[in-house]
């Protein structure tokens, strides 16, 4: 079982791949390259699989610039999706401020877990908890990253706390105009997955895009049949990319 702890949570790493690992972390953190000049650097300390995950939102984005909607997170960690799903905006549509960004999480880590999760280990309450009053500084980067775009006075993006089971029909229900042409939904156990599938349907149009990240995965059951008990899996026309593991997506027809 991974260590669960950051990225290792979700990927092994064989015990080259773990020296390198840890020798980046130490080399970024040592860094010599100038404050100021670092963010222009960023990808000096990426390694592939954090390049294909931009190519796969990339991927993603591309397709809904045609369909109206907002982008709706659901789980969204550290926030490095949304941030890219910012900058992608500020490519392809600089001038579409309609096109919203909105990241769930409790950021406390999992609530709790579901029969359906089958206690594989991994479904432990607390897992994956982002560190104390981290949604403050996500939001204070989201804006800082705003700045630097076009239709900088408005702010485009909100992050939204507590359980997803919770927040996503109160924050539906006030907001009935909502479209999603996006849903990310990566909370990888069966009860949040499910009750956001259901609460997020009458809000997805033809064309819109849901991505569910732990799919066919043994270590998260519960999300693969959440998506079987609410649209059936003969239902989606599921798509991957040969570039990543886990990620998994359809366009609604």
């Amino acid at each position: 079982m991974p260590e669960r702890d950051g990225l290792l949570f979700k990927r092994d790493f064989n015990p080259d791949e773990r020296i390198g690992r840890e020798k980046m972390i130490e080399l970024m953190a040592s860094s010599p390259i100038p404050a100021d000049e670092r963010p222009e650097n960023a990808a000096l300390y990426t390694d592939h699989m954090q390049i294909g995950k931009i190519l796969f939102l990339d991927l993603l984005y591309r397709q809904i610039v045609t369909v109206p909607g907002v982008i709706m997170e659901f789980g969204c960690r550290w926030g490095q999706n949304l941030a890219t799903f910012a900058n992608l905006r500020a490519l392809y549509e600089p001038t579409n401020g309609l096109r919203k960004i909105y990241g769930f999480d409790t950021f406390s880590g999992f609530v709790d877990s579901a029969p359906e999760d089958l206690n594989t280990g991994y479904d432990l309450p607390g897992a994956v908890a982002t560190t104390p009053g981290y949604e403050s500084h996500l939001a204070e980067v989201m804006r800082a990253n705003e700045l630097t775009k076009p239709l900088s006075h408005k702010v485009k993006f909100d992050i939204i706390k507590g359980d997803a089971r919770q927040t996503v029909p109160a924050f539906l229900k006030q907001r009935p105009q909502t479209i999603i042409s996006l849903a990310y939904l990566d909370m990888d156990l069966y009860s949040p997955t499910r009750v956001v599938l259901e609460e997020i349907a009458p809000f997805l149009t033809r064309g819109s895009i849901v991505v569910l990240d732990e799919l066919n995965d043994e270590a998260f059951p519960g999300e693969t049949l959440a998506v079987r008990d609410t649209l059936g899996l003969g239902n989606i026309a599921l798509r991957r990319v040969p570039y990543l593991t886990h990620p998994s997506y359809f366009v609604v027809e």
